[in-house]
């Protein structure tokens, strides 16, 4: 193995269709991979190469939208159905690296980290006309973990305020969706994008069972499963949120601060079938759990700064979540 003087924690070469990427590596053998287009994050492998971020086969990596997956910026707006850039305009932006990144707080020892700037446009004013500064550090932490903080500036010379919704819309690799299960946000108020965004609270599930004298019990179903389309956004979550994936014993777990919602998305079949950048039975390996910031948007003022920040690792599926 080379010494870690020789090793290359970052390096920049050209991904598919000869876009600019960045290759994030850790000397355990942990792994991320950005491109610049969308500054999305397009992989994240653990130790042994095993591939954590779901990302769609027929994935064409031509811009506007670079690929169906991974983890990808939503600002200045997300899910919003009344507007042609569903999830915000940056995701079809080119961004460049930050040659004067500001003081982050994180750890000393992580090495494996590239920090992305991206401003606004003249032409990307006909589509939002505001002006900001929007900064994007990627770090990949020596035990895998994955981390993604957001700092966004208002630099509008009018004196006027903006006011923005904001997603990490991360799509997660599961070995199948119908034994998957969330912690963290059961009993919780969501909107249903399916029903016109009407609002509702997450019920617990029953189980009924019967013990070896024949008494019946009945306990409290304390996550969310899978069975059909979802498209919802939980209100007011807990920091933290486990997906566990029972085939694989892995548990992703995401940590948020500064994000108080978290978007729960699975195309199902039908929808999966409409759609030309996802393979028709792809449903099945794939799960989205989004930290966002949507039911109420963030207001900056002029020179006004708004950081929001997400870390994602994988652990062992003993790991069970708790909301305390």
């Amino acid at each position: 193995m080379a010494k870690e003087t020789e090793f290359k924690y970052v390096e920049g070469c050209k991904g598919v269709n000869g876009h600019d990427k960045v290759i994030l590596r850790e000397v355990r053998g942990f792994s991320a991979e950005v491109y610049l287009c969308g500054g999305q994050v397009t992989s994240w492998k653990n130790e042994n190469g095993e591939e954590m971020l779901f990302i769609s086969s027929k994935a064409t990596f031509q811009p506007p939208k670079l690929t169906g997956g991974g983890i990808q910026i939503c600002f200045p707006q997300f899910g919003s159905h009344s507007s042609p850039e569903l999830h915000g305009c940056v995701r079809s932006r080119l961004w460049g690296i930050d040659p004067d990144p500001p003081p982050f707080t994180t750890n000393s020892c992580n090495k494996a980290f590239i920090d992305l700037i991206l401003k606004h446009s003249e032409e990307g004013v006909k589509i939002w006309p505001q002006r900001y500064e929007f900064r994007l550090r990627i770090t990949l932490g020596p035990g895998g973990d994955l981390m993604l903080t957001s700092r966004i500036r208002n630099t509008n010379t009018d004196g006027k305020p903006f006011a923005f919704t904001f997603c990490y819309k991360n799509y997660f690799a599961v070995s199948d969706i119908s034994e998957v299960r969330v912690e963290g946000l059961e009993t919780l108020d969501y909107l249903d994008n399916l029903k016109n965004k009407e609002r509702f609270t997450e019920q617990e599930d029953a189980i009924t069972f019967e013990s070896e004298n024949k008494e019946r019990f009945t306990e409290q179903e304390d996550a969310i499963t899978f069975e059909s389309e979802v498209d919802k956004i939980y209100v007011s979550t807990p920091t933290k949120i486990a997906i566990l994936d029972h085939e694989k014993k892995r548990t992703f777990v995401l940590r948020k601060d500064s994000l108080p919602d978290a978007a729960v998305w699975n195309p199902w079949d039908k929808k999966a079938k409409a759609m030309p950048d996802f393979g028709d039975s792809e449903y099945k390996h794939m799960l989205c759990v989004e930290a966002s910031c949507v039911e109420t948007p963030i207001t900056l003022k002029p020179g006004e700064e708004w950081k929001g920040r997400q870390e994602l690792s994988a652990v062992p599926s003993s790991y069970c979540s708790s909301r305390h």
